[in-house]
């Protein structure tokens, strides 16, 4: 195959199960960065994160050899990508950069990004759990640090569940469509939680309810985006929304927003870096204390979760100083003085063991009426192995195109069922479906 059938394959291989079962990470047990240990200079850190400002200064602050110049990126769907890609094209690109989980294959397909083995010490990277080392580590090399790893988090009203007569938080998603019918009923203008037709809530739920949607089989890609668990999840949503139990509308624009505050819209299903959004959008509607955080429901009430975003940080190839960018890479990923100098802006669940604790000092959990950390921690246990694909890029293309025209939401998974494999096709993929 070539360089980039190789190296995705493996992506899809370790991410659902080879490395689960006990792969070994990319680098050797004894390496360790050596030039590191002398690095210096200036180095240029790109990410679209609120607070990594603050965290690059508080690292030029310990760290008078290496001075870090940031700058802010547009988010992927506003055109960060695309910068990005062109500048790493152009050899003007920075030494550290921000990609998501979802994204990372592309670059490092492409070739636009760096190994780090040999920069970042094995030992620190074997810290992570197996199931987070495999969405980093592609095609036997490692081309980025996880930073976050967001469960999937269904955010609900408790003032209203009570007023509604919920007594308990919905375990299986037909005690879930039992309390949307009671929220209904209590108010025939409320909604227990919303739809959004424009974001990616599609695929943590897939994943959650226990979808592949990517393989990699006999040299050629396996692409099942409309397997079973995909479309009963979808058939789900949509008879929801038909019944008038879930409102479909887009998301984080001001009609949502002002939904939540209106008591219109009473829950979410999102990530948990929704502590901090929910905040902002609700405070001003006296909503303290009215929030809480929840596992979400499952078919059958047992363990099974997804992450819902999350975010790598990687070095690309064009960097000029990459000792430097290693050493910083590996504080901003793996310290609390990193997370502590982000501060609240993020509600970040943290990837690298051992730093929720301080995640959690600064978060802003006194809004929130139940320990959301604990309900973090729960939802992430759960986490099930999933792979992103060849190119996702595609996919979220394809994605975009079909819900064009306002289908149904099973006739937008078959259409990026199609979409998806024409467009890996046309890169000159194998695709078996």
């Amino acid at each position: 195959m070539s360089l980039r059938r190789t190296l995705i394959a493996a992506t899809a291989l370790l991410a659902s199960g080879a490395l689960l079962a006990g792969c070994s990470s990319a680098t050797s047990p004894d390496s360790a960065p050596t030039s590191s240990e002398k690095a210096k200079g200036e180095i240029t850190f790109w990410s679209s994160l609120s607070g990594m400002a603050d965290v690059a200064a508080a690292f030029n602050e310990s760290h008078p050899d290496i001075t870090v110049n940031f700058e802010e990126i547009p988010q992927a769907a506003s055109g960060g990508y695309t910068k990005l890609a062109a500048a790493i094209g152009s050899g003007t690109g920075p030494d550290v950069v921000g990609i998501e989980y979802n994204r990372l294959t592309d670059f490092a397909a492409s070739g636009q990004l760096k190994p780090l083995d040999g920069l970042i010490p094995a030992k620190t990277f074997d810290e992570y759990p197996k199931n987070i080392q495999s969405l980093v580590h592609l095609g036997g090399d490692t081309y980025a640090m996880p930073y976050d790893a967001p469960p999937m988090i269904m955010w609900y009203r408790q003032d209203v569940l009570d007023a509604a007569g919920v007594t308990a938080v919905p375990k299986t998603w037909d005690e879930f469509e039992t309390a949307a019918r009671a929220v209904k009923k209590w108010n025939p203008n409320a909604y227990l939680t919303s739809y959004f037709t424009a974001e990616p809530q599609l695929a943590p739920m897939a994943w959650q309810a226990g979808a592949t949607w990517f393989q990699a089989k006999d040299d050629k890609w396996k692409v099942t985006i409309d397997d079973d668990a995909t479309m009963a999840t979808a058939e789900f949503w949509q008879r929801l929304i038909d019944e008038d139990l879930v409102k479909k509308q887009p998301g984080f624009n001001d009609e949502w927003v002002s939904d939540l505050q209106k008591d219109v819209v009473v829950g979410w299903l999102g990530g948990s870096w929704g502590a901090s959004s929910l905040k902002s959008r609700t405070e001003t509607a006296n909503q303290q204390g009215k929030w809480i955080a929840a596992v979400p429901p499952t078919k059958d009430g047992k363990r099974s979760g997804s992450l819902n975003g999350g975010t790598s940080f990687a070095i690309p190839k064009t960097s000029k100083n990459p000792e430097a960018a290693a050493v910083f890479l590996e504080w901003l990923t793996t310290s609390e003085e990193s997370v502590t100098a982000r501060g609240a802006v993020g509600t970040t669940y943290l990837a690298y063991p051992g730093l929720n604790d301080a995640a959690k000092a600064v978060a802003p959990t006194d809004y929130y009426a139940n320990d959301i950390y604990e309900v973090f921690d729960e939802a992430y246990a759960g986490l099930r192995p999933w792979a992103w694909g060849p190119s996702y890029a595609v996919t979220e293309t394809a994605l975009k195109e079909a819900v064009t025209g306002e289908p149904t939401i099973p006739e937008s998974v078959t259409k990026t069922q199609t979409g998806t494999v024409t467009g890996l096709e046309q890169l000159g993929l194998d695709i078996a479906e």
